[in-house]
């Protein structure tokens, strides 16, 4: 069964190998089958600036090998939505110690049939509920709007659609709730948590760096 393993700073040095694959699995997913070949290194691995100390992961394991994943990111540093996408927000970015950025969300094309995705999204709900985050900020493209429905998410749109990539895309904020964890763990056939947390102290939120609002 499919276990979904948080990773941070803290507890990186036991996870080398997973990680290292994590990276090659996000390069076959978004550089390969993507398409997205600004993010091409070369090396066969996925890697961005935000690949750093402060970045969160919960990837999805089967044995040891990573069939899904996302990176949750504190939005009071400079994050993906403030330096890269300020012109898809109407407005300020959000920011605050309780709102984190999502990015690099996938499955590995053979597990989307499956519910892998589902036991992933629960998963993200309920480590965001387990550390007190409120709110996640993504970009996606507009075809993941009817499958997050379908996930019991509330999103709210935060600016207008905008091309990238000629794929429509919008910048959202997903509110985190125990009524879209019971909804996922429902699809995903899970009766409690499938969070891992090896070498981890109780409380992760409170050891990101923040930098000033």
């Amino acid at each position: 069964m499919t276990s979904v393993h948080v990773i941070t700073a803290e507890n990186r040095s036991s996870y080398r190998s997973v990680l290292d694959a994590y990276h090659r699995a996000r390069h076959d997913v978004f550089v390969v089958e993507r398409g997205w070949r600004n993010l091409d290194r070369g090396d066969g691995r996925d890697i961005d600036a935000y690949d750093n100390d402060a970045a969160i992961y919960l990837i999805a394991l089967e044995g040891d090998r990573p069939v899904g994943g996302l990176r949750l990111y504190p939005t009071l540093l400079p994050h993906m939505i403030s330096e890269t996408f300020p012109h898809l927000v109407r407005g300020q970015p959000l920011r605050g110690r309780t709102v984190f950025e999502c990015t690099r969300y996938f499955v590995v094309r053979e597990r989307r049939m499956g519910r892998t995705d589902c036991r992933l999204l629960a998963a993200f709900q309920q480590f965001c509920l387990d550390e007190g985050i409120t709110e996640v900020t993504a970009v996606v493209e507009m075809w993941w709007l009817p499958r997050w429905q379908q996930a019991g998410f509330k999103v709210r749109p935060l600016g207008l659609p905008t091309l990238i990539e000629n794929q429509p895309c919008l910048a959202v904020s997903i509110a985190v709730s125990h009524r879209s964890l019971e909804h996922l763990r429902g699809l995903a056939g899970l009766r409690g948590p499938c969070l891992v947390r090896r070498d981890l102290a109780d409380t992760i939120v409170e050891r990101v760096p923040h930098a000033a609002a």
